[in-house]
């Protein structure tokens, strides 16, 4: 097999980099770019093009709201989970998300990756919102982004004492109005991106050959 360029966002790396064989290199992206899709897919794109020839490049994206609709490899094979979000990959698969928000529509979801940036988290978001509108404003309108939302969990994937995060997750769904749960995650999706167990839970793309929303339906 090829050595492996892996493009993802910290949160993901964290979970990749156990089962990366030793000679792959890495690219770590700001966690924040999957709220933004037209720039996540403009550096991803740019990030590939400047990846090294003779490598199989693995995203650590899924679909992310279209941000990685049209991406492309001149050079490199490209593969992609065929999934919407980085969801499944802490979970395990595609069938496992879904059974998680068929349970319950209204859940936020919350790994250590995410407990750990810096101001991004959404511990940081609510205390710079409170330190801008005050004590009494500042929680209302934090809570605005989390008014669909009815469940915060807690996505414990196996990788790293978890140990440390439980009081903060706790404090995240206090702070925020929503009840708390703890859900065992899986690493079999990232095991078969890193190991090139690249069936049909994964977008394979050959150089020149785009990648297409439908393709993730």
């Amino acid at each position: 097999m090829e050595p492996l360029h892996v493009i993802a966002c910290a949160t993901v790396i964290e979970e990749l980099r156990p089962y990366l064989p030793t000679d792959s290199s890495v690219r770590e992206l700001k966690f924040g770019l999957h709220r933004h899709p037209d720039k996540l897919r403009e550096t991803l794109q740019g990030e590939i093009d400047a990846a090294p020839a003779g490598h199989t490049i693995l995203l650590g994206y899924g679909l992310c709201g279209g941000g990685a609709d049209g991406l492309y490899s001149l050079k490199n094979r490209l593969v992609i989970p065929r999934v919407h979000d980085c969801i499944a990959l802490f979970l395990g698969s595609r069938e496992a998300h879904q059974a998680q928000t068929t349970q319950e529509v209204g859940t936020y979801f919350l790994t250590k990756g995410w407990l750990e940036i810096d101001g991004d988290d959404p511990l940081g978001q609510y205390a710079r919102l409170v330190e801008k509108y005050g004590p009494e404003r500042g929680p209302e309108i934090a809570r605005l982004a989390f008014t669909n939302y009815t469940r915060l969990a807690f996505i414990n994937t196996g990788n790293y004492d978890a140990n440390g995060c439980h009081d903060l997750a706790r404090q995240t769904a206090e702070l925020y109005g929503l009840r708390y749960e703890e859900i065992d995650g899986s690493p079999e999706l990232v095991k078969a991106l890193a190991a090139g167990q690249w069936d049909e839970r994964f977008l394979v793309l050959e150089p020149g050959e785009v990648v297409r929303m439908q393709a993730f339906l």
